[in-house]
């Protein structure tokens, strides 16, 4: 099944946990958890996502390059402006995904228009 949301005026962390839950199959008759699901979901209106609060400059994305003293960090509002609000969505619904592996087969049903 096919899912068409429009992102306008929704917030990042709600619409992400909705979406995961998709990827997921959960809504399916036919939900099964050791498969990847069958549901595919398409986001519209990106650019009318919202963040609440003051999460633009307080969360801090890390990120590690196995070098001693490597740890870098990156905030919200840095990765919006440099990737786009695109980016955001998906590292947040990939993060709620369960980490197995299929994270990677469901998250590729994912797609941002």
């Amino acid at each position: 099944m096919q899912y068409t949301i429009d992102a306008t005026n929704k917030k990042l962390g709600r619409l992400a946990s909705e979406i995961a839950v998709i990827l997921q199959g959960k809504k399916s008759p036919k939900y099964e958890p050791r498969l990847e699901g069958e549901d595919k979901v398409f986001i519209k209106n990106i650019n009318n996502l919202e963040v609440s609060g003051k999460k633009m400059k307080q969360k801090i994305y890390y990120r590690h390059t196995t070098q001693v003293g490597h740890l870098k960090e990156q905030t919200l509002e840095m990765l919006w402006q440099k990737k786009g609000p695109a980016e955001v969505l998906r590292r947040a619904v990939l993060h709620m995904l369960p980490k197995n592996r299929l994270k990677i087969k469901r998250i590729k049903r994912l797609i941002i228009e």
